[in-house]
């Protein structure tokens, strides 16, 4: 039983050891005997290797304070190199500090001249970047900007013939100013095409195409744009007999305010037309249009009838005979038709005809007083509603733009322009056509008293 007990455990600690010397133990031990035998090869052989594995860490550690001595060798050296450095810097510095004064000793008064400089070179990068001149003579910016770089690095000082050279282009700038050129360069379409133009420059002030549109130009990439909008009136017609005449003086738009397309140029764009001027007018300022061209059409319609109403009127005042074509003839034609009549029934007979002819003589007048009435009225009301359109938006978006604040105030107040023009010519009309109409009314009544008193004195002298 003890012998069965021991062969258990030297087996499960043969197996252990196996396990852990699983490299030497390459087969499965047949005996005790042999698995004691691996067993002991197997610690012989670690031994052997924990023996070398503490050679190489004491290897390791050597070598490891070795590079420690040699860090602590080199720290020192670089902190006694710093300290040298240190004192030379300040040496340094102390030197510079010294060149300084000197440098600004000897310059004196020219330091006031290199201040001027510079900002005069400032000054004319800024023309450069923005003069139409720099259309015909590209890069020219190139010299002015290595001038400010290399004055600005307080290092070097411009050379005597580097200031000729910028007060000659500052004369080159002034002389352009005042020439009227063509020459041929790039130009982009409102559609976006770029083609080869030519094109004719105003000195520094506008510049035109062929076609005499004006163009812009855009300083960022250089390059010219016709304007989508073009000014009106006779602005275009003088730029383009300008673009192509050879010779002589001619009339020509200059905008003074400003090369890349002023504020007064860009005023004449954005002026609208009296077409887009009446659209501002919205619904109210198309009702007020729609009644003055009624107003206009029952005027002129008038006119026509009443004119030749008073023609046959006079033609018929210069007859002996009655004709039926004209109020005249119809109220003399009661008294034709009624000789013996006596004067009480005559005068009424009489009166009634004139009365018969007063709604055609008298047709439409009221029409024209109440649209010369209305009108007026039609333009506040669209005034009121634009006011209130445009507070609106300033209540949404806020007052920051007063230009289109002045903007959506200008179209309110179109309604009431529109309205007053419809009112003011027809009180005129309404004034002409009942004027034509109250003479041939009283030439009736004229001719009707005159019958009467006419008829009166037969009939007494009878």
């Amino acid at each position: 039983m003890k012998k069965t007990m021991l062969k258990s455990a030297l087996i499960a600690l043969g197996s252990a050891l196996a396990i852990v010397s699983a490299p030497v133990v390459a087969q499965e031990a047949k005996s005790l005997d042999e698995l004691l035998r691996y067993v002991e090869q197997g610690r012989v052989k670690e031994a052997k290797e924990n023996r070398a594995r503490e050679e190489r860490f004491k290897a390791a550690r050597y070598q490891q304070k070795e590079m420690l001595d040699e860090a602590r060798d080199m720290l020192k050296k670089e902190e006694e190199r710093s300290s040298v450095l240190e004192g030379k810097f300040e040496e340094l510095e102390l030197v510079l500090t010294d060149k300084q004064r000197q440098l600004k000793e000897r310059l004196g008064t020219l330091t006031e001249l290199f201040g001027h400089l510079t900002s005069t070179a400032g000054d004319l990068r800024s023309n450069y970047q923005n003069s139409l001149v720099s259309v015909q003579f590209p890069g020219r910016e190139e010299f002015v900007n290595k001038l400010i770089e290399k004055m600005s690095g307080a290092e070097q000082l411009p050379s005597i013939s580097e200031i000729e050279k910028m007060w000659h282009a500052l004369m080159v700038e002034m002389t352009e100013s005042g020439k009227v050129v063509r020459f041929e360069t790039d130009v982009t379409s409102a559609s976006g095409e770029t083609e080869k133009q030519k094109v004719t420059r105003v000195g520094t002030f506008n510049i035109v195409n062929g076609d005499g549109k004006y163009l812009k130009y855009e300083p960022e990439n250089g390059s010219l744009q016709v304007l989508p909008r073009q000014p009106s009136g006779p602005y275009l017609g003088w730029a383009e007999d300008l673009a192509n005449a050879s010779e002589g003086y001619h009339a020509f738009g200059v905008d003074p305010t400003g090369p890349t397309g002023g504020t007064f140029l860009a005023a004449l764009i954005d002026s609208p037309t009296l077409l887009e001027r009446w659209e501002q007018g919205g619904v109210v300022g198309k009702i007020i249009t729609a009644v003055g061209v009624i107003a206009f059409i029952i005027a002129i319609w008038r006119l026509i009838v009443l004119s030749l109403t008073s023609a046959k009127v006079s033609a018929q005042l210069k007859s002996g005979k009655a004709n039926d074509n004209n109020p005249l003839g119809r109220v003399l034609k009661v008294h034709e038709d009624n000789p013996n009549m006596d004067s009480e029934t005559l005068e009424l007979k009489l009166s009634e005809a004139v009365l018969k002819e007063l709604p055609n003589l008298e047709k439409s007048l009221n029409l024209l007083k109440i649209i010369a009435a209305v009108a007026p009225l039609l333009g506040l009301l669209g005034t009121v509603t634009g006011m209130i359109i445009t507070f609106q938006a300033i209540t949404i978006f806020g007052a920051g733009d007063p230009k289109a604040m002045a903007g959506g105030i200008s179209g309110a107040l179109v309604t009431t322009v529109l309205g007053l023009c419809v009112a003011i010519p027809t009180v005129l009309l309404h004034t002409i056509v009942s004027g034509r109409s109250k003479k041939i009314i009283h030439i009736l009544e004229e001719q009707s008293t005159g019958l009467v008193a006419q008829h009166t004195e037969g009939k007494q002298g009878a």
